[in-house]
């Protein structure tokens, strides 16, 4: 019988760890893989987790793929800490690896914002992998490869994607720094399109392409803040290239 292993990766998560854990309890291993929180999430976690992992981080790509040499399971599912495995998709998941089709599976993600899922605003994301062979990519929007081809579940992952609007801006502040440096890496320059042109269609792809009208003033703020986070994407471009970071 196939063996499932769950990782998280986590950084001051006290707030969401233990409900995250209780949503994979039925997993035959949980891997906790965190960055030295100075909150308590590696002691709530602890009683709820086979290994924990204490790692300084570097990138998200780095902290999973660590974590990976320790998972001793047949798949690995990859949850963060702001993410809930219902009843359904738990029952999908154990079918599904118990007779496999593919050797990774996508899961929906429709984002949880101001108090309401916004089923406009979601993404396909590959998290639920066979181990062998499976690896992440990237610094920031890490990618996820498997050997195999790759199907989709039909139940979805709950994600309370976002913990406040200056958590939100926050965390595209920060992404920004890692996606600069990469264009950084690869001599790309910022140019008057991507500080004008580039933020624009983010906002009209998240708010009009995406659906994002749907959902009112959640889906207008979700569609402006990825709007700002391309812009400053650009903005810090151009610092590392003027020393100023």
């Amino acid at each position: 019988m196939s063996t499932l292993t769950v990782i998280i990766p986590t950084y001051n998560e006290a707030a969401y760890i233990i409900d995250a854990l209780k949503s994979v309890a039925f997993a035959d291993e949980i891997i906790l893989i965190d960055s030295f929180s100075d909150d308590e999430t590696v002691a709530l976690a602890k009683p709820l987790v086979t290994k924990v992992l204490e790692r300084k981080f570097d990138n998200f790509s780095g902290q999973k793929n660590a974590a990976l040499q320790h998972a001793t399971g047949d798949w690995v599912l990859f949850l963060d800490a702001d993410e809930r495995v219902t009843q359904s998709l738990e029952q999908e998941i154990k079918a599904t690896i118990a007779n496999p089709k593919h050797g990774g599976y996508k899961i929906n993600f429709p984002h949880f914002y101001m108090n309401r899922f916004l089923y406009s605003h979601s993404d396909d994301v590959l998290r639920l992998v066979k181990r062998e062979g499976a690896s992440y990519s990237g610094k920031v929007h890490e990618k996820l490869t498997c050997e195999g081809s790759i199907g989709k579940l039909e139940n979805k992952m709950l994600h309370y994607t976002y913990k406040g609007l200056t958590n939100y801006i926050t965390k595209k502040e920060s992404y920004a720094w890692y996606q600069a440096e990469q264009l950084y890496n690869k001599g790309k320059k910022a140019t008057l399109f991507h500080f004008f042109f580039k933020p624009i269609y983010r906002f009209f792809s998240s708010f009009i392409l995406k659906g994002g009208f749907k959902d009112g003033v959640p889906g207008l703020t979700v569609a402006a803040v990825n709007a700002y986070g391309v812009f400053q994407r650009y903005v810090k471009l151009r610092l590392l290239y003027k020393g100023m970071r």
